[in-house]
């Protein structure tokens, strides 16, 4: 009886663990990771100053343009460097529920249909769960007000304030700071300005299809035409680009991300306009004109000269803001002095094969521009280059610090923080899971030892020695291997070495050795070396 009191126990014990919510995976010998978004990929909250009450204003669906109208749209001041709210009642705050987390992974929360658009740390959250980190103790999130500049220092001490909590919240851990896009500008900026504060707490610092020299074409579009934050159908949900473009202009980050006058571009990105000029002759004549980086000024200044928004029945100006732009020079030198500091490593991961705004073109020989202030009716031609579709590949991994490694990965600008290629070089970088020695993070494959064997015996005053050797080579897909060496048949290859003895007519020793490389399966192909080597005892 006692017996069989025994199993009825042990097997309830038993179901009790199978209906039991099993308890995710927690490293605790992981290093904290703090995760830096770029441009729109924070949450924003708008605090009503006279009642305390906060709703989200970035990123929303349901009365998204008039929220964005009423409670973003800003003005810049230059005596402070800080872009505020035309709304004088309205403060804009970032969440920081989960510990900062919450702002920056899923930006409408409340979306469902179409969320995947919506989605900015959110993949690689969840993937980095998986490996063992663990919300507010080795993970946390830094959302910021993507309008402000930068360098501005109110942005400047709410990181250094992170980077503190963060550091002593882990239990005096260096951290790994992960940044994305204008993050990276962001990071360069504080690592410039408060290097002693970096260094006390940063271990690694990997940037992810950073502008480190701006994003030319993207960037002057966007001054003349505005931008959309998603496309396809999802846009008629947002912002308008209008609503955005009007935005944009006052806000420091934008001009920031203008392309370097001073880097020495590959090919110098250009706008250019085709105009209608009167000839000597008196006829109009159409030509091409082409403005570099320093030159350009002049014609968004005067494309926007009668750029106005009505607010709350209040025409107000938004031209081109110098003001903004001698801001810019400053945070320009800040980000051309950053080095990074001892006993941090620096790494670079940029998006590549991609078609990339490099080059803006407005009007055409058959019809021109006859008047600059209509450069923002027109639909821009880009001339493109390498990168992930919004950076070019020549700015992103032009950062002008010392990098442990700089990797190219195939992916576009936003999408590149849901690529498995990526994930596996943080798993690497990070040491996160069974650390892999083999892993190339350029080729994105293993080399993995499975076998090793060798023997040798002596044999009528020679020695002979055989040798087996096989590998798996693990890649995510057979595309990734070249055509020869994924073919659906055995490839087999021979080798012969020889040395020379003390004459021409003798031989000291040789060597014959047979490869064989067999079709992949299941994203593994396994090598075979079979070598014997043959030489004159000593």
């Amino acid at each position: 009886m006692a017996m069989l009191l025994e199993d009825i126990v042990q097997s309830v014990e038993m179901w009790l663990k199978l209906i039991k919510k099993p308890q995710p995976y927690v490293d605790p010998n992981l290093d904290p990771v703090l995760l830096v978004p770029g441009i729109a990929g924070s949450i924003l909250n708008a605090v009503d100053d006279q009642n305390g009450k906060e709703e989200r204003v970035w990123v929303r669906i349901l009365g998204a343009d008039y929220k964005f109208r009423t409670k973003l749209w800003s003005r810049f001041d230059p005596s402070t460097g800080k872009t505020e709210s035309l709304d004088p009642n309205t403060t804009i705050r970032v969440p920081e529920e989960r510990y900062g987390l919450g702002a920056i992974d899923v930006l409408d929360p409340d979306m469902i249909v179409g969320r995947d658009c919506v989605c900015y740390f959110h993949d690689m959250i969840v993937e980095m769960l998986k490996w063992g980190f663990q919300e507010g103790k080795t993970l946390f999130g830094f959302g910021y007000d993507f309008r402000q500049s930068n360098r501005l220092q109110e942005t400047m001490d709410r990181l250094a304030a992170k980077l503190e909590s963060v550091y002593e919240a882990s239990g005096g851990k260096k951290i790994n700071v992960i940044s994305h896009s204008m993050g990276g500008l962001l990071v360069k900026c504080f690592m410039g300005l408060h290097s002693d504060v970096f260094q006390k707490y940063v271990k690694n610092w990997i940037a992810i299809a950073a502008p480190f020299r701006g994003a030319p074409g993207y960037i002057a579009s966007t001054f003349l035409n505005g931008m959309s934050f998603v496309d396809g159908w999802e846009q008629n949900f947002f912002i308008s680009k209008w609503s955005m473009h009007q935005l944009l202009i006052e806000c420091p980050s934008i001009y920031e991300l203008m392309a370097c006058p001073h880097f020495h571009w590959q090919h110098i990105p250009l706008l250019e306009i085709w105009r209608e000029k009167e000839g000597c002759d008196g006829y109009p004549r159409t030509i091409l004109e082409s403005y570099c980086p320093g030159n350009c000024i002049d014609i968004f200044e005067e494309a926007l000269s009668g750029n106005m928004v009505d607010y709350n029945g209040e025409m107000i100006p938004l031209p081109f803001n110098l003001e903004i732009l001698k801001w810019v020079k400053e945070t320009q030198k800040v980000l051309s002095h950053a080095k990074v500091p001892s006993g941090v490593k620096f790494y670079n991961i940029y998006g590549i094969n991609l078609e990339t705004p490099h080059s803006v073109c407005y009007g055409s020989e058959e019809a021109p521009v006859t008047n600059i202030q209509d450069l923002r009716f027109f639909q821009p031609k880009y001339i493109c280059v390498d990168g992930d579709g919004t950076v070019p590949a020549e700015s992103a991994k032009a950062d002008g610090l010392h990098a442990e490694a700089r990797v190219a990965v195939p992916g576009e600008h936003r999408g590149i923080l849901c690529e498995p290629h990526v994930f596996r070089i943080l798993k690497h970088w990070l040491r996160a899971g069974e650390p892999d020695p083999f892993y190339n993070p350029i080729n994105d494959y293993v080399i993995l030892p499975t076998a090793f064997e060798m023997e040798s015996h002596h044999e009528k005053g020679l020695q002979v020695t055989s040798l087996k050797e096989e590998w798996e080579i693990v890649t995510k897909d057979q595309d990734d291997l070249d055509d020869t060496v994924s073919s659906r048949k055995p490839l087999v290859s021979s080798i012969s070495v020889s040395q020379g003895g003390s004459n021409k007519h003798s031989l000291r020793s040789e060597a014959h050795a047979t490869v064989i490389v067999h079709p992949q399966n299941e994203g593994k192909q396994h090598v075979e070396l079979n070598a014997i080597s043959v030489s004159v005892d000593a």
